[in-house]
């Protein structure tokens, strides 16, 4: 199924250009909010979706690279959002005070489960780390700041399809195939879909060894002022400290540190 909501064409503004504005600058930034919203593009795909020609394209993302703001993979030749973008992405997050916030929330999660904890938010077709606070134990689960782990592969990620908007996992299953990382990755969109419709039954996501042999998440959705998921909650650690028989009993106390970092955030669950 086509995505509806998927952009093709320059990106559409809210409102038209202001006098005084800097056109270069314009298009420079059109770039980038195609590349938040859709990573992984090639030069080509991004000249087609904005509009602009191939040439100059080339040289605003080589001007973008040099800064950090993007960055492409020398092998697909795709293009992605860099650590600069994030940087700054950053500053946001700590002026609007989600880390802030999740820290304590996440601290006590730490202490409670003695596994890592963790906060994604969602950014394009993949979580993007944002904070994390470390287990002491020798054998732990390390997602620093800036990781990317795709939806579909990741506790956060799937938290955030299965309580996210109805036409999200169709959007995602449009745009990319299911890669697998393990034997156990929901690479099928029929496992996947089963899967979203238990974690909204039961209220938190279980990744069972899907991206990463021998490490198991347990994850929560946290809702903005809308009720909308816009980040997650997760512990994560080595499989024979998350067993199975412990999921419910992690899971409930995942699922109320989410809605603490909810409520902190003036949010409300749906």
């Amino acid at each position: 199924m086509a995505d509806p909501t998927r952009r093709r064409g320059r990106p559409r503004k809210a409102l038209p250009d202001a006098p005084g504005t800097v056109q270069a600058l314009d298009r420079a930034l059109d770039l980038l909010d195609l590349l938040a919203a859709q990573p992984g593009l090639t030069l080509s795909e991004v000249a087609e979706r904005t509009g602009q020609p191939a040439s100059s394209v080339h040289r605003v993302l080589h001007t973008l690279a040099t800064r950090g703001m993007v960055e492409s993979d020398m092998t697909t030749q795709a293009w992605n959002i860099g650590p600069t973008a994030f940087r700054l992405g950053s500053a946001f997050m700590r002026r609007s005070g989600i880390i802030e916030r999740a820290r304590p929330i996440m601290r006590q999660l730490m202490e409670h489960t003695g596994e890592t904890a963790n906060l994604g938010i969602l950014q394009g077709d993949a979580v993007l780390f944002v904070s994390q606070v470390e287990t002491q134990e020798t054998i732990r689960a390390f997602f620093p700041p800036g990781t990317r782990s795709p939806l579909h592969a990741s506790g956060i990620g799937k938290a955030l399809l299965a309580f996210g908007r109805a036409t999200a996992v169709d959007a995602l299953l449009d745009r990319n195939a299911l890669e697998r990382f393990t034997d156990r990755t929901l690479a099928d969109p029929h496992a996947l879909r089963d899967d979203l419709a238990r974690i909204r039954h039961r209220g938190f996501s279980f990744d069972d060894e899907e991206r990463t042999r021998g490490m198991r998440c347990i994850a929560a959705p946290v809702f903005d002022i809308g009720g909308e998921a816009v980040a997650g909650i997760s512990v994560s650690g080595p499989s024979h400290r998350i067993a199975p028989e412990h999921v419910k009993t992690l899971g409930a106390v995942v699922v109320a540190a989410a809605a603490a970092l909810t409520e902190a955030m003036g949010g409300q669950i749906n």
